[in-house]
């Protein structure tokens, strides 16, 4: 491991004692991979340790997680973006390395760039007004996301200067670059006030979204557009045998589902003491044992609702909504804006973005749905293909509400069941981790 020249001897000695050690089995799992992670407990671990694992888009099918005392032990079975186990053992020495670099926070992808942060008021064509003020401003988008959810808009955008292709730092022109967004994120009739601001952006990108919705209080709002897709069934009770509060959750299954709620308890303040994880097709149970960081578990009913909303928020902000429209095309002056115009004359509304670039090409993700949250008319989908080009612009993926599924009932259970559940899973848990028992399901 190659170490930062400003890093002491203590400081290397303690980050040798607190990086993660790693195991991989690929034989004792007929369809996944299974991930061993122990290191000394310190908080925030756990997201580290997801937030690595999905950044390698890896998919978690199943976890078994135990914190108690000062050690933190997790079992993840994973599989790679197509459903399979990982190719070979190389894989765990970029594992390892990439678990290290969580101690040193800023990302290498985003050197050389100003980070702007946007929060407002959602509507059809705001994200084409909003890539048109920086095509107008000299500024080049290197690298963006932007979610919505319940009517409000988050973005974090990477930019760099289109003449001279370094990071933005005149103090003016960054004044005039968070004004002109402003105004344009309060638009008529914002009755909120728009953000604007230029961040250091050493948060890990998703997450910082996370935080700025929920520094938003986007999970008070009402959806705005009521779509056909299941929402999550979040539970949360004590259990004071043991001062933990049990939260249960039971939704769709998606890629980045862990990182999402484990995020939001992290930066709610809550300690993941135990947790499990199952998924089967495409539905996910999740269990966590939480307590606050003073040791006390939830307090208050209110506390609870709260916890409920923030949770149920976390998980349908990432759910794609609209058709999956994928962009690559050679990176030029004002493509951005030019791309999301069309959407906008069109009629369509970006619902998620994803904004990249690699070598002078620029590869970019959009969910569109009509104004009004109906899936887009293939006509329309077509005729913008056709302006912007057919090889250019692909539809990869249709959403859910373009198939009518018939979902397995399954029956609901009640508060002891769910409190028999969490015991059980402890106990399994327990004998699993003791090497007492072969499996853990």
């Amino acid at each position: 491991m190659e170490w930062p020249n400003y890093v002491d001897e203590y400081e290397k000695l303690v980050t040798r004692m607190s990086t993660p050690r790693v195991m991989i089995d690929n034989a004792g799992c007929s369809d996944a991979t299974r991930l061993m992670i122990d290191s000394a407990r310190k908080h925030g671990i756990l997201l580290e340790a997801v937030q690595v694992l999905t950044d390698l888009n890896l998919s978690i099918k199943k976890a078994y997680i135990c914190s108690d005392g000062r050690w933190f032990m997790d079992v993840f079975h994973v599989t790679d973006s197509n459903g399979n186990k990982l190719p070979d053992e190389s894989v765990l020495g970029y594992i390892e390395q990439s678990l290290e670099t969580v101690h040193y926070g800023r990302s290498k992808s985003i050197e050389g760039l100003t980070a702007l942060e946007l929060t407002g008021t959602d509507r059809v064509g705001l994200l084409s007004e909003v890539f048109a003020v920086l095509s107008s401003l000299g500024c080049s988008v290197v690298d963006a996301k932007m979610w919505t959810h319940n009517g409000r808009i988050a973005s974090l955008i990477h930019v760099k200067d289109d003449d001279s292709g370094s990071p933005i730092e005149d103090s003016h022109k960054l004044k005039m670059i968070e004004g002109m967004l402003r105004n344009v994120l309060k638009g008529d009739n914002d009755i909120r006030s728009a953000k604007t601001s230029v961040s250091l952006a050493v948060t890990h990108t998703e997450r910082r979204l996370h935080q700025m919705m929920f520094a938003d209080r986007d999970y008070e709002r009402k959806p705005i557009i009521n779509t056909c897709d299941d929402s999550p069934v979040v539970s949360v009770q004590n259990y004071l045998e043991k001062d933990y509060s049990v939260v249960n959750i039971q939704c769709k299954d998606r890629n980045k589902l862990l990182f999402d709620v484990v995020c939001t308890l992290t930066d709610m303040g809550y300690v993941v003491f135990h947790a499990t994880v199952d998924t089967s097709q495409d539905r996910a149970s999740l269990e966590f044992f939480i307590r606050h960081m003073d040791g006390t578990p939830i307090s208050s009913e209110a506390e609870k609702q709260r916890v409920i909303l923030c949770l149920q928020a976390a998980i349908k902000r990432r759910a794609s909504q609209g058709v999956r429209l994928e962009l690559c095309a050679p990176d030029r002056k004002g493509l951005l804006a030019d791309v999301t115009r069309t959407f906008r004359e069109n009629g369509l509304n970006v619902t998620r973005a994803e904004i990249s670039t690699s070598s002078d090409t620029a590869l970019n993700i959009f969910y569109v749905t009509d104004s009004i949250g109906n899936p887009a008319d293939p006509k329309i989908i077509e005729s913008i293909r056709q302006k912007i080009g057919l090889n250019k612009l692909k539809v990869k993926e249709l959403p859910s509400m373009y198939h009518q599924k018939v979902e397995n009932d399954k029956p609901t259970m009640s508060t002891g069941g769910a409190m028999l559940l969490s015991i059980g899973s402890m106990v399994r848990r327990n004998l699993y981790n003791l090497g007492l028992i072969n499996s853990y399901s």
